[in-house]
């Protein structure tokens, strides 16, 4: 069974792949013919700029100024139209650029190409229970597949679905339909990052915008002081003008001097300065956005409707609020260049004005934003999640099982048929069967080194990650109950904090404990790799057995895998424990591994003979005790 699954969901990722290249080849051709007509009509534009100056120069030089001046307007106009034809021209051959980029990713997402897979900065948060044991922040993670989103919101989002688990059940049925609704929509999702992408690579700091839109300003009698300033202008430009015409005497150099001394003495501008300068990019990107999720925000028996929904509370539409505020943010620019800003304000009111305006606009969308902002966050999590579901069509949707008799631990379930690691290439995933019932039930695993003990574990967290994210999972079936996970199998000694390697498994392993004895919470599904491998032989038996004892107890099953043993005989003295394990076989003088998980204790060790074929000294007859 699970090489016939291998061998299916090798030729959906093929299938998929190959979809992909053929429209990557088709993006490409397409490119290669725009950049030859943009080359073409940049050799036109040349030809008529150099036959029209010939032309009109030739006319007047002849006297024909009425013909000149014809000659001069049709090539202008000439001129204009193909300028305006070629811009056009390369807009496309730039969209179709980003385009080949977001469907060149998705092909490496299906392949695990890293290098060619884009990562946002994001350590796992300190002392979680289970981001760093199964791989889901950072380089070559589970994010670093998943994430397509286009702001921090976005981001963050995500990363929360995946870190926050268990959560309410209504909440994440919504969450699951409006990931399902996008999964077949593949344009929407693209769009969505192309729109971004169109105003910059950079994604939308949602943090920051939101920090300056709600940012008091302090400006006393911000009103009086502008009109003011904008008499004193006026008063300058009438006096100046009429003193050009020897109408006056240069009176306006005391209306001037005025205006100059209110601006200096004022000091307009430094806050916007420090708050506001270069935002306008961050708001230009959010509004197409947002103006791209308003299209679908109408259709109201839709998922992804009821998810914009916050989108049509305003009275206007949120992206035109955001295009207004970008344009202010923008005047409000012009600050990071001196002498530019200087030459405004000392023809008008520059800052006086546009600050007066992004005070209304703060009025107008300070308390919109925030819902605009989480919004997009939830559509931008649901489509990251959507894109996976559509580049793995073989994995499947999960099915949260009803937990109504928790009491006596009936409905604590974890059931996978075909379970598979969603980081491992199609080519080497091997699926194996998964079946927990019950509080207290345990599979002990045992298996010799490399034999996938630690990867079946990561296998059996990542999926339950993915399935209580809303997301599909790797799996040909896959049926639990809402469970809190906590992971022991990467942990790591800390100088910092004066930890040792053992302490600090000591740690993680009494937070689960005390995890499972939290009753009125979801069970715990413990993962743990390699019971108290931080000691030596005889204390790791006697810790081993209390701790597995004292989990068989409490509020959570899972598994526990060990290298030794003589802990398997604890299934004669724990009803709900189980044996599995991984083995290899010798062939050609070398372990060969088939992954798949088996009944029973593991019949064989293979340290001896890795040491022995590394070439390393090894006594097959060691002294007895």
């Amino acid at each position: 069974m699970t090489i016939v699954t291998s061998k299916v969901a090798l030729i959906m990722d093929r299938s998929r792949s190959s979809r992909l290249e053929d429209l990557l080849t088709r993006i490409d051709r397409r490119i290669a013919r725009g950049v030859q007509a943009s080359a073409t009509l940049t050799r036109w534009r040349l030809v008529l700029f150099l036959v029209g100056l010939l032309c009109t120069v030739t006319l007047y030089k002849l006297g024909w100024y009425h013909s000149g001046n014809l000659a001069l307007a049709g090539f202008a106009a000439l001129f204009i139209a193909v300028a305006a034809y070629h811009n056009r021209l390369e807009s496309r051959i730039h969209r179709l650029r980003l385009w080949k980029t977001i469907k060149a990713v998705h092909l490496a997402r299906i392949r695990l190409d890293w290098t060619a897979i884009p990562q946002r900065a994001g350590e796992p948060p300190e002392s979680h229970l289970y981001a760093n044991d199964l791989d889901l922040v950072g380089p070559r993670s589970l994010t670093h597949v998943l994430d397509t989103t286009v702001s921090d919101h976005g981001r963050e989002r995500l990363r929360a679905w995946l870190l926050t688990q268990s959560p309410d059940p209504s909440t994440w049925k919504a969450r699951q339909d409006l990931v399902k609704a996008l999964a077949p929509r593949s344009l929407f999702r693209d769009r969505l990052v192309l729109e971004a992408q169109l105003a910059g690579e950079q994604e939308i700091n949602g943090r920051r915008l939101a920090a300056v839109l709600q940012h008091p300003i302090g400006f006393p009698r911000l009103n009086l002081t502008l009109a003011v300033q904008t008499l004193l202008a006026l008063s300058t430009a009438a006096l100046g003008i009429s003193a050009l015409l020897n109408w006056l005497p240069g009176y306006w150099m005391f209306s001037f001097g005025a205006y100059a001394l209110i601006f200096l003495m004022t000091d307009q501008g430094k806050e916007l300065l420090e708050h506001a300068v270069g935002l306008h990019h961050e708001m230009e990107r959010l509004g197409m956005v947002l103006h791209y999720l308003e299209r679908y925000a109408r259709v109201k028996t839709s998922a992804l409707a009821a998810a914009c929904a916050p989108l049509m509370q305003s009275a206007a539409k949120p992206s035109l609020h955001v295009k207004r505020a970008a344009r202010t943010l923008h005047a409000i620019s012009v600050k990071a260049h001196p002498l530019v800003h200087l030459a405004l304000n000392a023809l008008c009111p520059w800052d006086l004005w546009f600050t007066r305006r992004l005070i209304q606009i703060q009025q107008e969308i300070k308390n919109h934003l925030p819902l605009w902002l989480d919004c997009l966050a939830e559509v931008e999590a649901a489509s990251a999640l959507a894109t996976f579901a559509y580049l793995h069509p073989d994995y499947t949707w999960p099915t949260p099982l009803a937990s109504t008799d928790e009491q006596n631990g009936a409905h604590a379930v974890v059931r996978a048929g075909r379970l598979g690691h969603p980081l491992l290439p199609a080519r080497t995933l091997v699926a194996n069967d998964v079946h927990l019932t019950g509080l207290g039930s345990i599979h002990l695993i045992t298996g010799s080194n490399m034999s996938g003990k630690s990867t079946f574990l990561r296998t059996i967290g990542i999926n339950l990650c993915l399935a209580q994210a809303g997301g599909p999972v790797c799996a040909g079936q896959f049926d639990w109950t809402w469970s809190r996970l906590a992971c022991c199998i990467r942990i790591d000694d800390s100088l910092d904090a004066g930890l040792s390697f053992f302490y600090a498994e000591v740690k993680r392993l009494k937070t689960i404990l005390d995890a499972t004895q939290e009753r009125t919470a979801p069970p715990v599904l413990f993962l743990i790799d390699e019971i108290f491998k931080g000691t030596n032989n005889r204390e790791r038996l006697i810790g081993s057995r209390a701790y597995i004892k004292a989990l068989s107890i409490e509020n959570g099953f899972g598994l526990v895998s060990t290298h030794d043993l003589e802990l398997t005989d604890l299934e004669n003295e724990i009803p709900s424990l189980t044996n599995a394990h991984f083995q290899e076989t010798v062939a050609a003088g070398a372990l060969q591994f088939d992954y798949t998980l088996r009944h029973g204790p593991c019949p064989t060790t293979n340290a001896l003979r890795i040491m022995e074929l590394e070439g390393l000294p090894v006594d097959k007859h060691p002294p007895k005790n």
